[in-house]
């Protein structure tokens, strides 16, 4: 269900009709396919039409400079040097490139999407022993543009030994639909992956949420990529170490990771609503 108090513009009303009116599933199940298929010519095309959309796209940056087929593109790796990772022990860094949505202190259990639009944590995160371990935190949305570094990185050293994958819809998670669907990131496809550390007290969960178009999240330590067809257990066991900085995995398309903090972190200065964050810039601070 919609919610339609805020008023958006025409240009909004237009973005949310065509990105949200649609056989969501359908078209992003054809991305996955459309994306796969190795045709330089028409992949050099179908960018040229991206860029029409996303002035901001640089692929100047990636370690290649042309590409078999979209997907490649979507899932670019960026030249050595250009992701510095901030190495302070009490900094947890930006886990991608990113724009920053909602942020701040986490009101007992309620978490913000957009102003003036809650959703609970347990609706997010069906996990009672989270829920709880985050009550009062501190949470960051990150918002992945299309045009963006698709890959995500471990903001802290850690170990995963599980992932939750939670089955949903895929609506845009762009700010337009943020305004109008109440609940959004709760509805949609998403992962649940809490980073144990050394000090317990110290606890980070990141929730990458897919959307239309996004085909799949690629974790490099599964087996298996996570999409709209994935018809596997929902608890996914592993074990697996990161350094901070290292890569944990991918979108195929651009999309969003809230992060979660236990309540002794705290946002790091000029982090704000708007503001353009690259993975391995300071995104917390905390201390055990």
């Amino acid at each position: 269900m919609t919610k339609l108090t805020q008023t958006l513009t025409p240009k909004e009303q237009l973005n949310f009709l065509v990105t949200n009116r649609i056989p969501r599933r359908l078209l992003t199940q054809f991305m996955g396919w459309y994306s796969k298929i190795e045709n330089p010519l028409l992949t050099k095309a179908s960018i040229n039409v991206w860029k029409l959309f996303a002035e901001d796209l640089k692929l100047e940056d990636a370690k290649k400079q042309s590409f078999n087929s979209l997907q490649e593109c979507f899932t670019r790796e960026l030249k050595d040097g250009l992701r510095p990772v901030n190495t302070a022990t009490d900094i947890v860094t930006s886990p991608c490139d990113a724009i920053v949505g909602e942020c701040g202190k986490i009101n007992g259990t309620q978490v913000f999407q957009a102003k003036g639009f809650p959703y609970e944590l347990s609706d997010l995160i069906p996990d009672f022993h989270l829920n709880k371990k985050y009550r009062n935190g501190m949470y960051v949305t990150l918002r992945l543009k299309s045009s963006m570094y698709h890959r995500f990185h471990a903001p802290i050293d850690c170990k995963v030994n599980k992932v939750n994958y939670i089955s949903g819809d895929t609506w845009n998670v762009n700010p337009i639909a943020l305004k109008r669907v109440e609940n959004l990131f709760c509805k949609n496809e998403r992962a649940v992956i809490e980073l144990k550390t050394d000090h317990p007290s110290n606890s980070i969960t990141l929730v990458p949420v897919a959307a239309i178009l996004v085909a799949c999240m690629k974790f490099n330590f599964l087996p298996k990529p996570l999409d709209i067809k994935y018809k596997g257990p929902n608890h996914i066991q592993c074990s697996s170490r990161f350094s901070k900085g290292d890569e944990m995995g991918y979108f195929q398309h651009g999309s969003t990771i809230i992060l979660f903090a236990t309540e002794n972190y705290n946002l790091c200065e000029g982090i704000e609503v708007g503001k353009r964050i690259n993975m391995g810039e300071a995104l917390l601070t905390g201390h055990a």
